[in-house]
């Protein structure tokens, strides 16, 4: 396989650092919280990347994935998507997934040659060639490290969001449905960045 030749166009700024064939992978984080946007990420890795250390998000510590968070923003070309609360109560939690993803691969600023999205489902984007992977965070670096953009992007939102909602513990669930959490709603009520179409936040209405 081909290296890219010198180019001097902006969008090829690359040289040698990528393969002919640009590969973006693609995951999103956040389908299953009670709060916020979901996010999604989409990564070309730079060819020189160690991909051993690339691992489904899921299984690293908070510290791991914070460094590999920034190794992998200074070696590839990366961006993020989301869909907002709103969204999500409109369109539901898969559409709206599917739709930040849209906006993340859209935001490359490369155009791909082949997209591969974790799970089992695409997005409605059109003169892209897409593949969805089952499982595909734990078996395409790409697609690892998309997640591991995505995880840590949300969590640094949701940790500025805690700040204002303290009583929540946002900053320790994400907003997941534990215990403590339900305990705030039980006590406090819904805020404005709960989903109320999620169960059991529709109860609250």
């Amino acid at each position: 396989m081909g290296r890219l030749k010198k180019d001097k166009t902006k969008n090829n700024g690359f040289k040698s650092k990528y393969l002919m064939k640009i590969l973006a992978g693609v995951d999103e984080v956040g389908r299953g919280s009670l709060i916020g946007p979901v996010y999604a990420a989409a990564v070309i890795l730079n060819k020189s990347i160690n991909k051993k250390l690339l691992k489904d998000s899921k299984k690293l510590s908070k510290n791991k994935r914070e460094k590999l968070f920034t190794y992998i923003k200074k070696n590839s070309i990366w961006a993020i998507g989301q869909a907002s609360v709103k969204e999500i109560e409109k369109i539901n939690i898969l559409h709206a997934s599917l739709l930040a993803m849209k906006r993340a691969i859209k935001k490359l600023r490369i155009k791909p040659n082949l997209v591969l999205i974790d799970g089992n489902k695409l997005p409605d984007l059109k003169n892209y060639n897409l593949k969805y992977v089952i499982k595909g965070d734990q078996k395409i670096p790409s697609i690892s490290a998309a997640s591991i953009i995505a995880k840590v992007s949300r969590d640094k939102f949701i940790t500025t969001l805690s700040k204002k909602f303290k009583n929540y513990r946002w900053n320790t669930n994400s907003g997941y449905g534990t215990k403590e959490h339900l305990r705030a709603l039980k006590k406090f009520g819904i805020t404005k960045h709960h989903r109320k179409t999620f169960s059991p936040i529709s109860n609250y209405k």
